[in-house]
């Protein structure tokens, strides 16, 4: 090395990088009402600031002038402000019309009902505009573009980011604030080690938060947000193993064995297991003999794809092995269906099994508690009831869990805990598309069955509007003089229900008839009860819904189950788990107010059996020719296919990935920058490379990989608590 390069001072890169923990309050511009301005932006360190990112960016160095603007595109104009009039063409109809100016021409921008912005521009003040340039009466023009006043700092030729603010906080102190935190916080160390950010081609730390605040290009900011996307990525995928891991540490797995059981089981089967069940019995039972690991595995599967046989088949191993096996499903309804389903096979190979739940009698308690206790009972089936401390196993070797994305972090734990080493099964019947599987179950190995081995009738969707629901009607009405049942579903149980509990689906707003926006009246399951024993007076009509004792749920899905029931009005508690062949149409009421996954479990309740199925979808809202609702796609998405893994893909584009799956299960995870439709290269790779860091150090105790124990400790402390401690 020449005597005039010197290397950097460790100690000064590590006092620039403790700064990210420090109290926002500290930087400079931070006066008191900019402090609270950012502590409701949710950002309260230095850290925290310089990961909130711009939203968007002004990009003046594409900037036109009026004359060059060109139109019929979208473009950048920076200009002065010559006027500012406010308009009320109608009552409820504000106008603020911008009339701007530059040495090549006019420009009329025009802002509807906002007219707040009459009091932000004045006269001679320096604008830019975004947005798309049309051309009206002799002028260019744009309606309600993006607008950012400049001051002297911004220069054309920049690329001016635009950061979320709020009261009290102006974009441009923003920049200012960010900017300054910057420069103290230049030339960070960096968590991931430099080897394997050559590797993947990726920006240092410092430049990557450089270049996505004050970008010098577009491809620049490209770059920068790839960067940021692979560790978020790759810091989730080491905390999910990290978990794991440390629930395992000091654990001796289980060598399970496959013997009578096993095979007397799988000959109890009504039918031959397609080749893609055989392939997952094959992984699942593999797996669980491994005497040297732990199974950790997910089994995807579309609705009526034959999870439960699979699972049935896995089982029998724990009683060839003289040990016991816990499935835990979300709800008793789903809880009771693998009583009904995998029960009469578990009795013809000789495995004892019981059903524990909510309503389990306490005389019927105490006998499952005793033979679990003793080990006499091999298989049990229940809900979150399996949890209490007093549930104990002699040997638990096993654990299944339905709909993992119901039960927390924690949950899961617990009942891992009960059988230290117990071999791990995760189902779920909800399609995954890959990236959001290997983001959110990066930890579990996966089986995938998509072909259902029974194809059974199928069922067909049509989406109706209310002008057209005598046909949905006819369609039950039909279906019960051929002998057959129906379903009704709706949102809630009754008008009272608050409708914030409801799933947070985009686009269920509407426009009424002046121009407002509304949400259209949700129909409850006590009032559709109700209307139908009218319209439907000499037919059975019962009403199901998670409220309800869970007795009295029980009494109503044997009945219906039995055929005592013809008309069942539910709410969404029937999505998993219910499977009553005879009942051959469903009725889902609001639709736009329902997710894809939703939908299309829900659908999946009709035509499971021989005979077909019908599904018809009421919905409230009408396609606008100018605007696009996401809600309205979603459903013509579900009128057109079957296939659950194409309608997951869909609903990942649609929707941010955690609405589908309830991230917030998973320990608040939020993926801000990582974009799981586009970004699959990002996510394989941060996948493959978290497994080999810890391949290479198990616990991130290596002095390369220290840093990235910091990270993960630092972004999932609350939840991974157990990575801190060993």
């Amino acid at each position: 090395m020449s005597r005039g390069v010197q290397l950097p001072d460790a100690s000064a890169r590590l006092s620039r990088t403790s700064l990210l923990g420090a109290d926002v309050a500290r930087l400079p511009y931070v006066s008191a009402s900019r402090e609270e301005a950012l502590r409701k932006l949710d950002v309260h360190r230095v850290g925290d600031l310089l990961f909130h990112v711009p939203y968007r960016y002004l990009d003046f160095s594409h900037a036109h002038s009026i004359e060059t603007a060109p139109i019929g595109s979208v473009c950048t104009v920076v200009a002065v402000v010559d006027r500012v009039l406010q308009k009320r063409p109608r009552p409820n109809l504000t106008v603020t019309e911008v009339a701007l100016v530059d040495d090549t021409g006019v420009m009329n921008v025009a802002f509807f009902k906002q007219p707040w912005i009459a009091q932000q521009i004045k006269r001679g003040d320096r604008l830019a505009v975004m947005g798309k340039v049309e051309f009206s009466y002799g002028f260019k023009q744009m309606a309600s573009p993006h607008f950012e006043k400049l001051d002297a700092s911004a220069k054309t030729g920049s690329i001016l980011p635009v950061h979320r603010v709020h009261e009290g906080l102006t974009a441009a102190w923003m920049r200012r604030i960010v900017s300054t935190a910057l420069e103290q916080a230049v030339d960070l160390c960096d968590p991931i080690p430099a080897r394997l950010r050559a590797g993947r081609r990726l920006m240092s730390l410092s430049r990557a938060l450089r270049q996505i605040h004050f970008p010098s290009s577009t491809g620049q900011v490209k770059l920068a947000r790839r960067r940021l996307a692979y560790e978020e990525v790759l810091y989730l995928q080491l905390a999910l193993r990290l978990r794991n891991d440390a629930n395992l540490l000091e654990v001796r797995p289980v060598a399970h064995v496959r013997g009578e059981h096993a095979a007397a089981l799988i000959a109890a089967l009504p039918f031959e297991l397609s080749s893609e069940q055989r392939a997952a019995v094959d992984d699942i039972q593999r797996d669980m003999m491994n005497p040297g690991r732990v199974m950790n595995r997910l089994l995807l599967g579309d609705v009526g794809t034959g999870k439960t046989a699979v699972a049935s088949a896995a089982l029998a191993l724990v009683v060839d092995t003289g040990t016991q096996a816990c499935v835990m499903a979300p709800t008793g309804v789903l809880a009771q269906q693998y009583a009904v389903k995998c029960g009469p096979l578990l009795d013809a190979a000789g495995i004892r099994w019981a059903l524990l739940t909510g309503s389990t009698g306490h005389r019927e308690r105490e006998r499952i508690l005793h033979d679990l206790a003793s080990g006499s009972l091999h298989v049990l089936f229940g809900t979150h009831a399996v949890l209490s401390d007093d549930v104990r196993f002699a040997h638990l070797s096993f654990v299944v869990i339905d709909e993992q994305h119901r039960f927390g972090v924690g949950q899961r734990n617990i009942l891992r805990s009960k059988g230290p080493g117990a071999d791990l099964l995760v189902m779920t019947a909800t399609p995954i598309p890959r990236t959001l599987a290997l983001s959110v179950y990066g930890d579990l190995d996966t089986s995938i069955i998509r072909t259902r081995p029974v194809p059974g009738a199928g069922v067909s969707t049509r989406v109706l509007d209310d002008a057209n629901r005598d046909i949905a009607w006819g369609a039950v009405r039909a279906a019960l003089e051929s002998g057959q049942q129906a379903y009704v579903i709706c949102p809630l149980v009754n008008e009272k229900e608050p409708e914030d509990e409801l799933e947070d689906v985009p686009g269920v707003e509407a426009m009424d008839g002046g121009g407002r926006r509304s949400r259209p009246p949700l129909r409850s399951v006590e009032r559709e009860a109700e209307e139908l024993s009218r319209m439907f007076p000499d037919r059975v009509v019962d009403v199901l819904h998670g409220k309800m004792p869970p007795r009295e749920k029980d009494r109503v899905i044997e009945a219906f189950r039995a055929g005592a029931i013809d008309v069942l009005v539910s709410t969404t508690v029937v999505e998993v788990g219910v499977d009553v062949p005879n009942a051959t149409v469903m009725v889902v009421e609001n639709g736009e107010r329902f997710g894809l996954a939703a939908l299309h479990q829900l659908r999946g309740r009709v035509g499971r059996g021989k005979l077909s199925g019908s599904c018809y979808v009421m919905c409230s809202l009408k396609r606008s020719r100018s605007k696009r609702n996401v809600s309205l796609d979603r459903l013509e998405a579900l009128e057109s296919t079957a296939d659950g893994f194409a309608l997951a893909e869909l609903d990942l584009r649609l929707r941010h990935e955690g609405e589908i799956l309830g991230l917030r299960q998973h320990g608040g995870v939020s993926l801000r920058f990582v974009d799981l439709d586009d970004d699959v290269d990002i996510v394989e790779a941060a996948h493959d490379d978290a497994c080999e860091l810890l391949r290479y150090a198990p616990r991130l105790h290596a002095t390369a990989t220290l840093p990235l124990r910091h990270e993960v400790i630092d972004r999932y402390g609350d939840v991974f608590k157990e990575v801190s401690g060993g």
